[in-house]
């Protein structure tokens, strides 16, 4: 929190407005974002058709195939990620991993739009606001067990956290 609050009040400084122009300034933002949607993806499978034949690991996948990836076991993947379990946005720093789908060991769900403005709406919140557990999470940690849904992982226990207004 301490490391994206510093960054976001060095690159915007006293305009006091997250934009969109900002985001590519804002790399450690850019990598808590990506490493929530990793550890936590929006969907956990996502469904595609194979665009063309192709031979996957002696498999023949033939054109128009339906095809189920599962994005929460791929972001979760040992052979891929050091310590997957854990929230590590310095893993992105420094790395050309994007949301495009081109990096096939960080597939979040779709590109485009979205991304941007999960950027400016957490840039904007932390900027603006101080934010705090409750008592009862700061005594006992924050639940991070996963309940299942059909294509969705929620936690099993909801976050909630306290902003305050900043006094800047």
């Amino acid at each position: 929190m301490k490391m994206v609050r510093e960054e976001l009040k060095t690159v915007i400084g006293t305009k006091g407005q997250v934009v969109e122009s900002d985001i590519s300034q804002l790399p450690y933002l850019q990598a808590v974002v990506k490493e929530t949607l990793r550890l936590h993806p929006a969907i956990t499978l996502a469904f595609q058709r194979a665009m063309a034949t192709v031979q996957i690991e002696g498999y023949n996948i033939p054109k128009g195939t339906g095809i189920v990836i599962n994005i929460w076991a791929i972001n979760r993947k040992s052979k891929m990620w050091v310590e997957p379990e854990k929230f590590m946005p310095e893993r992105f720093i420094g790395k050309d991993i994007s949301f495009w789908g081109k990096d096939f060991e960080f597939i979040p769900f779709s590109a485009g739009r979205p991304y941007r403005m999960v950027h400016l709406v957490l840039g904007s919140l932390l900027y603006h606001f101080d934010w705090r557990l409750p008592n009862d999470v700061k005594d006992n940690g924050i639940d991070m067990s996963e309940k299942s849904g059909a294509i969705m992982v929620s936690m099993a226990t909801p976050l909630k956290a306290i902003a305050k207004e900043c006094d800047e």
